[in-house]
């Protein structure tokens, strides 16, 4: 459960508690006993996606995109029981 601060202390630890946020803590900031805020970890960055990163380990045969046999069509078209 994260740990409930009032504002006057959270402003006056607003450093540490950033530094804290920062490690994964979230902390509750609370004015006049009434939570307020969270103050949490931002998510971390994906990194960008770099084109190509397949290129020689993938391989896709030459009737891919060749059309089904008709018994396993008939399946996909919701014709006879599989």
């Amino acid at each position: 459960m994260p740990r409930i601060l009032n504002l006057y202390e959270a402003k006056t630890r607003l450093s540490e508690l950033v530094d804290r946020a920062a490690r994964g803590e979230e902390i509750v900031i609370a004015k006049a006993g009434t939570p307020m805020a969270i103050l949490g970890p931002l998510p971390v960055a994906a990194q960008p996606r770099v084109p190509g990163g397949w290129q020689g380990r993938l391989w896709v045969a030459d009737d891919f995109d060749a059309p089904l046999p008709s018994e396993i069509q008939t399946g996909f078209d919701g014709g006879a029981d599989s």
